[in-house]
Protein backbone atom coordinates (compact mmCIF):
# COMPACT_ATOMS: atom_id res chain seq x y z
CA UNK A 1 0.00 0.00 0.00
CA UNK A 2 1.45 3.89 -0.98
CA UNK A 3 2.57 5.95 2.00
CA UNK A 4 0.00 8.81 2.81
CA UNK A 5 0.53 11.96 0.68
CA UNK A 6 -0.04 15.10 3.18
CA UNK A 7 -3.62 16.38 2.55
CA UNK A 8 -4.73 13.45 0.54
CA UNK A 9 -6.20 9.71 1.74
CA UNK A 10 -4.50 6.72 0.92
CA UNK A 11 -5.66 4.27 -2.01
CA UNK A 12 -5.76 0.84 -2.84
CA UNK A 13 -4.96 -1.13 -5.74
CA UNK A 14 -2.38 0.58 -8.64
CA UNK A 15 -3.98 3.18 -10.71
CA UNK A 16 -7.88 1.33 -9.15
CA UNK A 17 -9.12 4.73 -8.32
CA UNK A 18 -7.56 7.21 -10.70
CA UNK A 19 -7.16 7.64 -14.02
CA UNK A 20 -6.79 4.04 -15.84
CA UNK A 21 -3.07 3.45 -15.49
CA UNK A 22 -3.24 0.91 -17.86
CA UNK A 23 -4.88 2.56 -21.05
CA UNK A 24 -1.90 5.90 -19.92
CA UNK A 25 0.67 3.12 -20.21
CA UNK A 26 -0.95 2.20 -23.74
CA UNK A 27 -2.00 4.85 -25.60
CA UNK A 28 -0.06 7.66 -23.40
CA UNK A 29 -0.02 9.97 -27.05
CA UNK A 30 -3.82 10.11 -26.64
CA UNK A 31 -4.38 10.28 -23.44
CA UNK A 32 -2.16 13.71 -23.55
CA UNK A 33 -4.16 14.93 -26.55
CA UNK A 34 -7.32 14.46 -24.83
CA UNK A 35 -6.15 16.40 -21.34
CA UNK A 36 -4.46 18.88 -23.72
CA UNK A 37 -7.94 20.26 -24.32
CA UNK A 38 -8.72 20.90 -20.51
CA UNK A 39 -5.16 22.31 -20.41
CA UNK A 40 -3.45 19.21 -18.49
CA UNK A 41 -1.34 17.49 -20.35
CA UNK A 42 2.12 18.22 -19.22
CA UNK A 43 0.65 16.99 -15.82
CA UNK A 44 1.08 13.67 -17.54
CA UNK A 45 4.70 13.88 -18.28
CA UNK A 46 5.20 13.73 -14.60
CA UNK A 47 2.84 10.83 -13.91
CA UNK A 48 4.93 9.11 -16.91
CA UNK A 49 7.76 9.30 -15.24
CA UNK A 50 7.03 8.38 -12.10
CA UNK A 51 5.60 5.86 -13.09
CA UNK A 52 8.35 4.70 -15.41
CA UNK A 53 10.22 4.77 -11.96
CA UNK A 54 7.62 2.85 -9.79
CA UNK A 55 8.18 -0.13 -12.41
CA UNK A 56 11.73 -0.49 -12.80
CA UNK A 57 11.87 0.03 -8.39
CA UNK A 58 9.40 -2.46 -8.20
CA UNK A 59 11.21 -4.93 -10.97
CA UNK A 60 14.62 -5.01 -8.52
CA UNK A 61 12.53 -5.24 -5.40
CA UNK A 62 10.80 -8.71 -7.31
CA UNK A 63 14.70 -9.81 -7.55
CA UNK A 64 15.85 -8.56 -4.78
CA UNK A 65 12.80 -10.65 -2.78
CA UNK A 66 13.07 -13.14 -5.33
CA UNK A 67 17.01 -14.12 -4.25
CA UNK A 68 16.57 -13.09 -0.65
CA UNK A 69 14.14 -16.26 -0.66
CA UNK A 70 16.87 -18.05 -2.29
CA UNK A 71 19.44 -17.22 0.39
CA UNK A 72 17.16 -17.96 3.15
CA UNK A 73 15.78 -21.19 1.55
CA UNK A 74 19.21 -22.50 1.59
CA UNK A 75 19.97 -21.28 4.81
CA UNK A 76 17.25 -23.67 5.71
CA UNK A 77 18.20 -26.30 4.23
CA UNK A 78 22.05 -26.52 5.60
CA UNK A 79 20.49 -26.22 9.39
CA UNK A 80 17.99 -28.62 9.01
CA UNK A 81 20.31 -31.33 7.64
CA UNK A 82 23.17 -30.59 10.41
CA UNK A 83 25.29 -28.90 8.22
CA UNK A 84 27.34 -25.54 8.74
CA UNK A 85 25.92 -22.31 7.23
CA UNK A 86 28.92 -20.63 4.94
CA UNK A 87 31.12 -17.72 6.97
CA UNK A 88 29.30 -14.67 6.42
CA UNK A 89 25.94 -16.20 4.59
CA UNK A 90 23.68 -15.35 7.39
CA UNK A 91 25.15 -11.57 7.55
CA UNK A 92 24.75 -11.20 3.75
CA UNK A 93 21.38 -12.61 3.94
CA UNK A 94 20.05 -10.06 6.46
CA UNK A 95 22.04 -7.31 4.49
CA UNK A 96 19.63 -8.16 1.90
CA UNK A 97 16.91 -8.11 3.34
CA UNK A 98 17.20 -4.91 4.85
CA UNK A 99 18.30 -3.74 1.79
CA UNK A 100 15.24 -4.98 0.49
CA UNK A 101 13.15 -3.59 2.59
CA UNK A 102 14.65 -0.02 1.97
CA UNK A 103 13.86 -0.05 -1.93
CA UNK A 104 10.77 -1.20 -0.83
CA UNK A 105 10.01 2.07 0.96
CA UNK A 106 11.64 3.60 -1.90
CA UNK A 107 8.29 1.95 -3.72
CA UNK A 108 5.93 2.98 -1.77
CA UNK A 109 7.04 6.51 -1.73
CA UNK A 110 7.04 6.76 -5.59
CA UNK A 111 3.98 5.17 -6.02
CA UNK A 112 2.12 7.56 -3.42
CA UNK A 113 4.14 10.53 -5.62
CA UNK A 114 2.84 8.90 -9.01
CA UNK A 115 -0.85 8.43 -7.29
CA UNK A 116 -0.90 11.95 -6.10
CA UNK A 117 -0.15 13.67 -9.82
CA UNK A 118 -2.95 11.21 -10.83
CA UNK A 119 -5.57 12.48 -7.84
CA UNK A 120 -5.26 16.12 -9.80
CA UNK A 121 -5.84 14.36 -13.63
CA UNK A 122 -9.31 15.70 -14.19
CA UNK A 123 -11.69 12.88 -16.66
CA UNK A 124 -10.79 12.58 -20.22
CA UNK A 125 -13.79 15.06 -22.12
CA UNK A 126 -16.01 13.45 -24.51
CA UNK A 127 -15.31 14.18 -28.20
CA UNK A 128 -18.10 15.85 -28.22
CA UNK A 129 -18.09 18.53 -25.86
CA UNK A 130 -16.78 21.96 -27.08
CA UNK A 131 -13.61 23.16 -26.67
CA UNK A 132 -12.61 26.55 -24.96
CA UNK A 133 -13.33 28.11 -21.74
CA UNK A 134 -16.34 29.59 -19.78
CA UNK A 135 -17.45 32.21 -22.75
CA UNK A 136 -16.94 29.01 -25.36
CA UNK A 137 -20.28 27.38 -24.07
CA UNK A 138 -22.15 26.78 -27.07
CA UNK A 139 -26.31 27.22 -26.70
CA UNK A 140 -28.44 24.46 -27.52
CA UNK A 141 -31.52 25.61 -27.36
CA UNK A 142 -34.27 28.77 -25.65
CA UNK A 143 -36.88 27.54 -23.84
CA UNK A 144 -39.83 29.76 -23.05
CA UNK A 145 -40.68 33.66 -23.81
CA UNK A 146 -38.73 35.94 -21.58
CA UNK A 147 -41.25 38.34 -19.63
CA UNK A 148 -42.22 41.87 -20.36
CA UNK A 149 -42.71 44.30 -17.14
CA UNK A 150 -44.03 47.65 -18.78
CA UNK A 151 -43.69 49.26 -15.24
CA UNK A 152 -40.02 48.27 -14.47
CA UNK A 153 -38.71 45.16 -13.03
CA UNK A 154 -38.17 44.39 -9.24
CA UNK A 155 -35.33 41.97 -8.23
CA UNK A 156 -35.91 39.55 -6.09
CA UNK A 157 -34.65 40.54 -3.09
CA UNK A 158 -37.31 43.79 -3.53
CA UNK A 159 -40.48 41.44 -4.10
CA UNK A 160 -39.03 38.90 -1.29
CA UNK A 161 -38.88 41.45 1.35
CA UNK A 162 -41.98 43.64 0.43
CA UNK A 163 -43.42 40.10 0.90
CA UNK A 164 -41.75 39.50 4.26
CA UNK A 165 -39.95 36.59 3.24
CA UNK A 166 -36.35 37.31 3.79
CA UNK A 167 -33.99 39.07 5.95
CA UNK A 168 -30.29 39.96 4.83
CA UNK A 169 -29.58 42.24 7.28
CA UNK A 170 -30.02 40.28 10.21
CA UNK A 171 -28.19 36.98 8.93
CA UNK A 172 -25.43 39.36 8.19
CA UNK A 173 -25.30 40.26 11.68
CA UNK A 174 -25.89 36.78 12.86
CA UNK A 175 -23.20 34.76 10.63
CA UNK A 176 -21.38 37.45 8.25
CA UNK A 177 -21.70 37.99 4.33
CA UNK A 178 -23.82 35.16 2.33
CA UNK A 179 -26.08 34.11 4.42
CA UNK A 180 -30.28 34.41 4.73
CA UNK A 181 -33.21 34.19 7.01
CA UNK A 182 -35.85 32.99 4.75
CA UNK A 183 -39.08 33.86 6.26
CA UNK A 184 -42.82 33.38 6.01
CA UNK A 185 -44.02 33.33 2.96
CA UNK A 186 -41.07 31.88 1.03
CA UNK A 187 -40.11 29.24 3.93
CA UNK A 188 -43.73 27.63 2.35
CA UNK A 189 -42.93 28.37 -1.14
CA UNK A 190 -39.14 26.14 -0.53
CA UNK A 191 -41.10 23.40 1.61
CA UNK A 192 -43.23 23.14 -1.59
CA UNK A 193 -40.71 23.09 -3.99
CA UNK A 194 -39.03 20.92 -2.59
CA UNK A 195 -41.29 18.75 -1.66
CA UNK A 196 -43.11 18.84 -5.25
CA UNK A 197 -39.71 18.42 -7.35
CA UNK A 198 -38.90 15.04 -4.89
CA UNK A 199 -42.41 13.88 -6.38
CA UNK A 200 -41.37 14.87 -9.83
CA UNK A 201 -38.11 12.60 -9.45
CA UNK A 202 -39.54 9.60 -7.55
CA UNK A 203 -42.30 9.27 -10.47
CA UNK A 204 -39.07 9.05 -12.93
CA UNK A 205 -37.65 6.54 -11.04
CA UNK A 206 -35.04 7.94 -8.31
CA UNK A 207 -35.16 6.80 -4.47
CA UNK A 208 -35.62 9.96 -2.22
CA UNK A 209 -32.41 9.78 0.33
CA UNK A 210 -31.77 12.27 3.29
CA UNK A 211 -27.46 11.57 3.15
CA UNK A 212 -25.52 12.71 5.40
CA UNK A 213 -23.54 16.48 5.28
CA UNK A 214 -20.71 15.71 6.80
CA UNK A 215 -18.56 13.18 4.63
CA UNK A 216 -14.97 11.77 5.46
CA UNK A 217 -11.88 12.78 3.19
CA UNK A 218 -12.20 9.68 0.82
CA UNK A 219 -15.51 10.55 0.22
CA UNK A 220 -14.54 14.20 -1.53
CA UNK A 221 -11.37 12.41 -3.50
CA UNK A 222 -13.27 9.95 -4.81
CA UNK A 223 -16.36 12.30 -6.32
CA UNK A 224 -13.06 14.21 -7.67
CA UNK A 225 -13.77 17.57 -5.40
CA UNK A 226 -10.27 17.17 -3.82
CA UNK A 227 -7.95 18.28 -4.38
CA UNK A 228 -8.99 20.87 -6.91
CA UNK A 229 -11.78 22.05 -4.89
CA UNK A 230 -10.50 21.86 -1.53
CA UNK A 231 -10.77 25.47 -0.90
CA UNK A 232 -14.05 25.79 -1.48
CA UNK A 233 -15.04 23.11 1.08
CA UNK A 234 -15.85 23.95 4.76
CA UNK A 235 -13.54 21.33 6.98
CA UNK A 236 -14.30 20.90 10.76
CA UNK A 237 -11.88 21.85 13.24
CA UNK A 238 -11.89 18.99 15.65
CA UNK A 239 -13.26 16.26 13.15
CA UNK A 240 -11.79 14.35 9.96
CA UNK A 241 -15.11 15.22 8.19
CA UNK A 242 -16.13 17.86 5.67
CA UNK A 243 -19.47 19.45 4.87
CA UNK A 244 -20.53 18.72 1.15
CA UNK A 245 -21.58 21.50 -1.19
CA UNK A 246 -23.77 19.07 -2.83
CA UNK A 247 -25.16 15.76 -2.00
CA UNK A 248 -23.48 14.11 -4.91
CA UNK A 249 -20.39 13.31 -2.89
CA UNK A 250 -22.28 11.03 -0.27
CA UNK A 251 -24.86 9.93 -3.15
CA UNK A 252 -21.33 8.82 -4.94
CA UNK A 253 -19.93 6.92 -1.84
CA UNK A 254 -23.10 5.05 -0.96
CA UNK A 255 -21.98 2.10 -2.75
CA UNK A 256 -18.16 2.52 -2.44
CA UNK A 257 -16.23 -0.72 -2.64
CA UNK A 258 -18.99 -2.42 -3.63
CA UNK A 259 -19.72 -4.88 -6.75
CA UNK A 260 -22.88 -3.53 -7.89
CA UNK A 261 -25.44 -7.00 -9.80
CA UNK A 262 -25.22 -5.49 -13.28
CA UNK A 263 -29.28 -5.94 -14.02
CA UNK A 264 -29.54 -3.76 -10.96
CA UNK A 265 -28.25 -1.23 -12.88
CA UNK A 266 -30.00 1.86 -13.74
CA UNK A 267 -29.80 2.90 -9.51
CA UNK A 268 -31.03 6.23 -9.17
CA UNK A 269 -31.08 8.34 -5.89
CA UNK A 270 -32.19 11.94 -5.31
CA UNK A 271 -30.35 13.13 -2.41
CA UNK A 272 -32.24 15.99 -0.53
CA UNK A 273 -29.95 18.34 1.46
CA UNK A 274 -28.67 21.73 2.75
CA UNK A 275 -25.18 22.23 0.72
CA UNK A 276 -22.52 24.47 2.06
CA UNK A 277 -19.61 26.20 0.49
CA UNK A 278 -17.26 28.69 1.03
CA UNK A 279 -17.17 30.25 -2.55
CA UNK A 280 -13.39 31.50 -2.23
CA UNK A 281 -12.68 33.13 -4.96
CA UNK A 282 -16.14 35.00 -5.64
CA UNK A 283 -15.45 37.54 -3.29
CA UNK A 284 -17.27 40.87 -5.29
CA UNK A 285 -19.40 38.42 -7.28
CA UNK A 286 -23.22 38.27 -6.81
CA UNK A 287 -22.99 39.59 -3.51
CA UNK A 288 -26.99 40.76 -3.46
CA UNK A 289 -29.32 38.40 -2.34
CA UNK A 290 -29.43 34.85 -2.35
CA UNK A 291 -27.90 34.09 -5.88
CA UNK A 292 -24.34 33.22 -4.27
CA UNK A 293 -24.60 31.84 -1.21
CA UNK A 294 -22.67 29.91 1.86
CA UNK A 295 -25.83 27.48 2.67
CA UNK A 296 -27.96 26.64 0.33
CA UNK A 297 -30.78 23.41 -0.45
CA UNK A 298 -30.69 21.41 -3.28
CA UNK A 299 -32.48 18.22 -4.73
CA UNK A 300 -29.82 16.75 -6.84
CA UNK A 301 -30.27 13.30 -8.92
CA UNK A 302 -27.60 10.46 -8.96
CA UNK A 303 -27.37 7.59 -11.19
CA UNK A 304 -24.87 4.53 -11.45
CA UNK A 305 -25.17 2.97 -14.84
CA UNK A 306 -23.42 0.91 -17.19
CA UNK A 307 -20.72 2.64 -19.50
CA UNK A 308 -22.74 1.99 -22.56
CA UNK A 309 -26.17 3.53 -21.28
CA UNK A 310 -24.66 6.77 -19.47
CA UNK A 311 -25.09 8.69 -22.21
CA UNK A 312 -28.49 8.16 -22.67
CA UNK A 313 -29.05 8.49 -18.60
CA UNK A 314 -27.22 11.94 -19.11
CA UNK A 315 -30.28 13.07 -21.70
CA UNK A 316 -32.74 11.49 -19.51
CA UNK A 317 -31.01 13.63 -16.49
CA UNK A 318 -31.26 16.79 -18.62
CA UNK A 319 -34.67 15.93 -19.91
CA UNK A 320 -35.90 15.82 -16.23
CA UNK A 321 -34.16 19.32 -15.44
CA UNK A 322 -36.21 20.70 -18.63
CA UNK A 323 -39.37 19.85 -17.32
CA UNK A 324 -39.19 20.89 -14.14
CA UNK A 325 -38.33 24.54 -15.22
CA UNK A 326 -41.11 24.17 -18.07
CA UNK A 327 -43.46 23.36 -15.45
CA UNK A 328 -42.58 26.40 -13.60
CA UNK A 329 -43.13 28.67 -16.27
CA UNK A 330 -39.47 29.49 -15.74
CA UNK A 331 -38.41 30.95 -19.34
CA UNK A 332 -34.66 29.06 -19.61
CA UNK A 333 -31.94 28.22 -22.25
CA UNK A 334 -29.59 25.16 -22.53
CA UNK A 335 -25.76 25.00 -22.81
CA UNK A 336 -23.01 22.38 -23.73
CA UNK A 337 -20.30 23.38 -21.47
CA UNK A 338 -16.51 23.84 -23.06
CA UNK A 339 -14.37 21.63 -22.13
CA UNK A 340 -12.06 23.78 -20.02
CA UNK A 341 -14.76 25.08 -17.82
CA UNK A 342 -15.67 21.16 -17.04
CA UNK A 343 -14.99 19.96 -13.29
CA UNK A 344 -12.38 18.05 -12.62
CA UNK A 345 -14.74 14.44 -12.89
CA UNK A 346 -17.02 15.68 -15.36
CA UNK A 347 -16.62 14.11 -18.88
CA UNK A 348 -19.42 16.50 -20.18
CA UNK A 349 -21.97 19.02 -18.77
CA UNK A 350 -24.79 20.74 -19.53
CA UNK A 351 -26.79 23.20 -18.24
CA UNK A 352 -29.73 25.12 -17.56
CA UNK A 353 -29.53 28.96 -17.20
CA UNK A 354 -33.22 30.43 -15.88
CA UNK A 355 -33.77 33.94 -17.07
CA UNK A 356 -33.40 36.35 -14.13
CA UNK A 357 -35.29 39.31 -15.27
CA UNK A 358 -33.48 41.25 -12.19
CA UNK A 359 -29.80 40.75 -13.38
CA UNK A 360 -31.62 40.45 -17.07
CA UNK A 361 -29.64 37.65 -18.28
CA UNK A 362 -29.79 33.78 -18.30
CA UNK A 363 -27.70 32.67 -14.84
CA UNK A 364 -27.30 28.78 -14.18
CA UNK A 365 -30.00 27.49 -12.17
CA UNK A 366 -29.08 23.03 -12.76
CA UNK A 367 -26.59 21.01 -14.52
CA UNK A 368 -26.05 17.60 -15.10
CA UNK A 369 -22.68 16.12 -16.05
CA UNK A 370 -21.60 12.68 -17.00
CA UNK A 371 -18.39 11.45 -15.16
CA UNK A 372 -18.13 8.23 -16.87
CA UNK A 373 -15.87 5.88 -14.76
CA UNK A 374 -13.56 8.52 -13.22
CA UNK A 375 -15.75 8.42 -10.09
CA UNK A 376 -16.40 5.18 -10.19
CA UNK A 377 -12.83 4.09 -10.29
CA UNK A 378 -11.45 6.47 -7.56
CA UNK A 379 -14.40 4.86 -5.27
CA UNK A 380 -14.12 1.47 -6.27
CA UNK A 381 -17.60 1.07 -7.20
CA UNK A 382 -17.85 -1.48 -9.97
CA UNK A 383 -20.15 -4.31 -11.58
CA UNK A 384 -19.00 -8.15 -12.79
CA UNK A 385 -19.10 -9.18 -16.10
CA UNK A 386 -18.00 -12.77 -16.31
CA UNK A 387 -14.77 -12.95 -14.85
CA UNK A 388 -13.81 -9.25 -15.01
CA UNK A 389 -15.01 -6.42 -12.81
CA UNK A 390 -15.18 -2.91 -14.68
CA UNK A 391 -16.64 0.35 -12.85
CA UNK A 392 -19.59 1.27 -13.34
CA UNK A 393 -20.76 5.16 -14.68
CA UNK A 394 -21.99 8.13 -12.14
CA UNK A 395 -23.72 11.14 -13.20
CA UNK A 396 -25.41 13.94 -11.22
CA UNK A 397 -27.91 16.12 -12.14
CA UNK A 398 -29.77 19.36 -10.09
CA UNK A 399 -33.50 18.70 -9.91
CA UNK A 400 -34.17 22.04 -8.13
CA UNK A 401 -31.18 24.48 -6.23
CA UNK A 402 -33.97 25.95 -4.33
CA UNK A 403 -32.71 29.65 -3.89
CA UNK A 404 -31.70 30.30 -7.20
CA UNK A 405 -35.07 28.75 -8.37
CA UNK A 406 -36.53 30.59 -5.74
CA UNK A 407 -34.99 33.56 -7.26
CA UNK A 408 -36.77 32.76 -11.49
CA UNK A 409 -40.14 32.07 -9.62
CA UNK A 410 -40.32 35.32 -7.87
CA UNK A 411 -38.73 37.47 -10.85
CA UNK A 412 -40.58 35.57 -13.51
CA UNK A 413 -43.81 35.75 -11.51
CA UNK A 414 -43.87 38.80 -10.48
CA UNK A 415 -46.99 41.59 -11.04
CA UNK A 416 -47.22 45.66 -10.94
CA UNK A 417 -48.09 45.44 -7.54
CA UNK A 418 -45.23 43.64 -6.64
CA UNK A 419 -47.16 40.04 -5.80
CA UNK A 420 -45.97 37.24 -7.10
CA UNK A 421 -48.10 34.47 -9.21
CA UNK A 422 -47.22 31.05 -7.95
CA UNK A 423 -46.70 28.39 -10.68
CA UNK A 424 -49.79 26.31 -10.28
CA UNK A 425 -47.90 23.13 -10.17
CA UNK A 426 -46.76 24.15 -6.18
CA UNK A 427 -50.40 24.70 -5.21
CA UNK A 428 -51.13 21.67 -3.82
CA UNK A 429 -48.14 21.35 -2.02
CA UNK A 430 -48.87 24.46 0.20
CA UNK A 431 -47.86 27.48 -1.76
CA UNK A 432 -50.74 30.08 -1.96
CA UNK A 433 -51.80 31.28 -5.23
CA UNK A 434 -50.34 34.71 -5.03
CA UNK A 435 -47.52 35.78 -2.52
CA UNK A 436 -48.63 39.78 -1.99
CA UNK A 437 -46.56 42.09 -0.64
CA UNK A 438 -47.36 42.30 3.22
Amino acid sequence: MPTAVPGLVTFRGEGGPLLDLRLIRRDPDAVREALSRRGEADALDGVLALDAECRALRSAVEERRAESTRIAKEIGALKKHGEAVPAGQEDAARALREQTAAEEETLRDAEARRDALMLALPNIAEAAAPDGGEEDAVELRRVGDIPVFPGGVKDHVELAEAIGGLDLERAARTSGSRFAYLMGPLVRLQMALVSWAVDVVTAEGFTPVIPPVLVREEALVGTGFFPADRSAVYATADDDLFLVGTSEVPLAALHQDEILDEASLPLRYAGISSCFRREAGAAGRDTRGIFRVHQFDKVEMFSFTTPEESAAEHLRILGIEESILQQLGIPYRVVDVAVGDLGASAARKFDCEAWMPGQERYREVTSCSNCTDYQARRLRARTKRGKETVPVHTLNGTAVAVGRTLIAILENHQQPDGAVVVPACLRAYGAPEVLGPS
